[in-house]
């Protein structure tokens, strides 16, 4: 497979430099003018967080994770044509002038993005694109490097335009009666349909191919390992749990949003402590969404390969699992209501989260230092961290809490994720040199 073909996306953060407090609800206002102390890519970074967490902005069949990629991507490639440390992702300039304006490159390669993606924001985008292109005093330097983000963002897109993504779910049917650990329609909000059925069929962005880490079966309905993964889930996940510790059902309801939204911000957070460059930046970030674009499009082929059972259905139909040590409860809900609708195996959370956690390890080596982190679902509420595998873990086991995931379906998904990710840093944008090595 050519190397252009390999697909991105990510998405996060909510505004510009500030925006006001309904972005954590997903009600995103308007952003403010950017802070000229805030990286250029950070900035863009936001802008997509704000778009993404706009009600109605995103396509409903189109997962936002592609976008944040290919933005990165192009941000990454036309910084790169003119910093030259690293080896290109897509697109390969010739004749670039060392000496052209990364961030204006960066600025023009992300607006490009932006308003073919989204264009019913192009007014607040040009708004955007001028806010950064201010701060670089006009001239030959900016010129070029307008150019240059423009015409990898526009090649960039042209390799996407054809990767699977604009392609109508493919129905899923439910077995009737249910079958033991079949996938179900889960209560209370028992959607039509599971979402995102095709996207296994998308173009990857940087894995071979969608199965190419594809995890083992889940496990036997009669062994230890599922027995105890269910009495945990149903003991500590039900809503109103009387065995979970109040942090426990708070930690489940806290990171019960787009996985891929806090782990933009924790890149962000850790980016802004460390006084990235631009260059540094763009690398960074293209890493980041690139393994979760990977691995929301590995994780699906997994999840439609097994169509595993979510708790709620397993605890309600436990009766048909031929296991007397999973006994039934016909009422049983869990703490944050809703259950995601796709099947459980592996779990999605686990996957990022993983992902999230090597890669900004990767980059950052022993170098981070204590960080919060806002929750996308409770505004004003912050979990801190020492290190970002505590933040992995945190965030995976919580959908323990939150009831609507097997301890098996995390230990599967970070296992994906790390393997994805690991894949990523190992094959790009990698050093040209080592000692070029900006890490």
């Amino acid at each position: 497979m050519q190397r252009w073909l390999i697909s991105l996306v990510c998405l996060s953060v909510c505004a510009l430099s500030a925006v006001t407090a309904d972005c954590a609800t997903g009600n995103a206002s308007q952003p403010t003018q950017s802070s000229p102390d805030v990286d250029v890519v950070i900035q863009w970074n936001r802008t997509l967080l704000v778009i993404v967490r706009t009600p109605g902005a995103q396509p409903a069949t189109v997962h936002p994770t592609r976008s944040f990629a290919i933005m990165h991507a192009a941000i990454y490639d036309a910084v790169n044509a003119i910093d030259r440390r690293h080896t290109p992702y897509l697109v390969r300039l010739s004749g670039v002038s060392r000496f052209a304006s990364q961030d204006a490159a960066a600025a023009s390669a992300a607006h490009e993005v932006l308003i073919a993606l989204y264009p019913k924001f192009q007014a607040m985008l040009d708004d955007q694109l001028q806010q950064s292109l201010a701060a670089n005093p006009d001239g030959p330097d900016k010129t070029d490097g307008i150019t240059v983000g423009k015409n990898v963002a526009d090649e960039i897109l042209a390799l996407r335009s054809n990767d699977g993504s604009n392609a109508t779910p493919i129905p899923f049917v439910f077995t009737n009666p249910p079958a033991p650990g079949a996938y179900q329609s889960t209560p209370p909000n028992f959607p039509k349909q599971p979402q995102f059925t095709h996207w296994s069929q998308v173009t990857p962005f940087a894995l071979e191919r969608a199965n190419q880490f594809r995890p083992g079966p889940p496990p036997s309905l009669t062994g230890d390992v599922y027995t105890d993964a269910f009495n945990e889930v149903k003991s500590l996940g039900i809503a109103g749990s009387t065995t979970a510790t109040p942090d426990q059902a708070l930690t489940g309801r806290f990171w019960n949003g787009a996985i891929q939204n806090y782990w933009n911000e924790i890149a962000q957070t850790a980016a802004l402590a460390h006084d990235l460059t631009t260059a540094q930046n763009a690398r960074l970030f293209a890493l980041l969404n690139l393994s979760f674009a990977d691995g929301v499009i590995a994780f699906y082929d997994a999840k439609y390969t097994y169509n595993f059972w979510r708790p709620v259905t397993a605890i309600r139909e436990a009766a048909i699992a031929g296991n007397p040590e999973t006994i039934p409860d016909p009422n049983w809900l869990p703490e944050v209501g809703n259950t995601t609708p796709d099947p459980s195996y592996p779990g999605a959370h686990a996957v990022i989260s993983a992902a999230g956690a090597l890669v900004l390890d990767s980059f950052f080596g022993k170098r981070h230092s204590d960080f919060n982190v806002t929750s996308e679902v409770l505004p004003g509420v912050e979990r801190a961290f020492d290190n970002f595998e505590a933040a992995n873990e945190e965030a995976t086991l919580s959908r323990i809490f939150a009831g609507v995931h097997f301890r098996s379906d995390l230990t599967t998904g970070q296992a994906l994720g790390r393997q994805i990710a690991d894949f990523v840093v190992d094959h790009f944008l990698t050093p040209v040199h080592e000692k070029d090595e900006d890490r």
